[in-house]
């Protein structure tokens, strides 16, 4: 078995798409804004964005948006410089966590969200 990338089901899928190709700076490897299903290549990681709605009719359920979000996973980038990272990004995006050191676990982190709420978090190693 072999994990070949992560999909994010999105309710947003354009504002998503030009959130991770343009602000973010991911290249586009398949797909575009109204495909509904992209695949985005960063560092040799492979990260699909794909319209929620079309997986959960795939699978017979019954599409529904929902508002409230609760976090179940979180994508996770490591940066050379967190605070040199947020400077550069927060006129691009909403930070909820300004850079911050977490000692224990010897790295300074801050956390944003994409266009569909995803949890996305930047690090550096400080130890």
């Amino acid at each position: 078995m072999e994990l070949t990338h992560v999909r994010l089901l999105v309710d947003d899928y354009q504002a998503c798409f030009y959130f991770y190709r343009d602000t973010l700076g991911f290249k586009v490897t398949w797909g575009d804004e109204n495909s509904n299903y992209a695949d985005f290549k960063f560092r040799g990681v492979t990260l699909g964005v794909f319209e929620r709605k079309q997986m959960v009719e795939a699978l017979g359920n019954l599409y529904v948006k929902n508002g409230s979000r609760e976090d179940r996973a979180a994508l996770i980038f490591k940066v050379d410089d967190v605070e040199e990272t947020y400077q550069e990004w927060k006129d691009k995006v909403t930070f909820i966590t300004e850079p911050v050191e977490q000692k224990d676990w010897g790295i300074k982190v801050a956390h944003f969200r994409d266009p569909d709420g995803n949890l996305l978090e930047i690090y550096e190693s400080i130890m």
